[in-house]
């Protein structure tokens, strides 16, 4: 089985920092894509941050500048470092990730995380 963990939410004053982790375990060799999304009450899933395979990103123009999304050198953890907070970044978090299997040849699977609460307020 695979899992996929965020860790890092929690409560900041706007302007300040956190950083988010999405840990994949189980029959994984390792993390290909790996993206962020966030959900507002009353709002869709928006997508937030996205790394390729290859290293390259993208960002939603609302945190540009502000937010960066990496992965480790292993290629078993995606991060997400949000700096210059505002009250509207306040969501649940979400990790997204491709990641190649154990199992099969050549095999990857899409697998989501259980979310991570982010709020900002003073």
């Amino acid at each position: 089985q695979v899992q996929l963990v965020e860790s890092g939410g929690g409560l900041v004053q706007p302007g300040g920092s956190l950083r988010l982790s999405c840990a994949a375990s189980g029959s994984i060799f390792s993390v290909n894509n790996g993206a962020w999304y966030r959900q507002a009450p009353g709002k869709q899933r928006e997508l937030v941050a996205h790394i390729s395979g290859a290293g390259t990103t993208t960002y939603a123009d609302s945190v540009k500048g502000r937010f960066t999304i990496s992965k480790d050198n292993a290629n078993t953890t995606v991060y997400l470092q949000m700096n210059s907070l505002k009250p509207e970044d306040t969501a649940v978090y979400y990790c997204y990730a491709t990641v190649r299997v154990t199992y099969g040849v050549n095999t990857y699977r899409a697998y989501w995380g259980r979310g991570t609460q982010v709020t900002v307020s003073s």
